[in-house]
């Protein structure tokens, strides 16, 4: 159910309950067909017809509750979270592990030191930089070199489950959205994916991948996300909850 609207400049503001969540979110009518959701630093907006029912608008929200949780989600995670200090010593989550970061004299390169076989050797990552480079770059662009090989991975591995040729992989940097698929561009990931737990990784890759045969949010595009990943239900309430520790390169 949506509770009462109150008046603002630019639309109604309401609030709706989406699974247990109440999200706000501004009702704005226009002389469009259709309706639509966007998710900024403002909030959720949904556009609607000039004519549209509220019954209408409260079904239209309750059948995206998924998108528009975890777009919230996401998006205040991001707006949230202090940025990451690139210092000596620091500990940065790559795939569920830390890295100490290391800063040397270099060429601007980012070079992985795995340590030893047990899981609990050190794990160090060596920024080694010019006189005067940006250390935060130089690690960042490390980094989603490192994601894109990891993804690239990932995503053969669930088109090969699927029988579907690997279509091409790429980064993205979206600001509410995990993963795209597109049959023109492609798959692609948000880089930083690449600090959260492989099995997280594989959920983002496995969703993507399924629209490969779906190109929508039916039960049967969800059926296939089962097939190949049937822990995706957990999956997803774990990246709800973990969106907000991702470190801001």
């Amino acid at each position: 159910m949506s509770l009462p609207a109150s008046p603002r400049k630019d639309g109604l503001q309401r609030e709706v309950l989406l699974d247990g969540v109440a999200i706000a979110y501004t009702l704005k009518r226009s002389a469009r067909r259709t309706f639509g959701l966007r998710v900024d630093a403002r909030g959720l907006t949904v556009g609607v017809p000039l004519r549209a029912t509220q019954r209408a608008v409260d079904a239209f929200l309750h059948d995206h509750a998924r998108w528009i949780l975890d777009k919230v989600q996401v998006h205040a995670a991001r707006a949230e979270a202090p940025p990451f200090a690139v210092v000596e010593g620091a500990g940065l989550p790559v795939l569920g592990e830390t890295w100490t970061l290391h800063l040397s004299k270099g060429l601007n390169r980012l070079v992985w030191h795995e340590g030893g076989v047990t899981a609990d050797a050190p794990r160090i990552l060596e920024i080694a930089l010019r006189a005067g480079s940006d250390p935060a770059a130089v690690l960042r662009r490390g980094v989603q070199q490192r994601a894109l090989e990891v993804f690239r991975h990932r995503v053969a591995e669930f088109c090969l489950r699927i029988g579907q040729p690997v279509p091409t992989v790429g980064l993205s940097s979206a600001r509410t959205r995990w993963g795209s698929c597109s049959r023109r561009s492609g798959i692609r990931l948000h880089w930083r994916l690449i600090h959260l737990p492989l099995e997280l990784v594989d959920y983002v890759a496995a969703h993507e991948v399924a629209h490969l045969l779906e190109m929508n949010h039916s039960p049967r595009f969800w059926s296939v996300v089962e097939s190949v990943y049937p822990e995706h239900v957990v999956a997803r309430a774990r990246l709800r909850a973990v969106a907000a520790s991702l470190p801001q390169l």
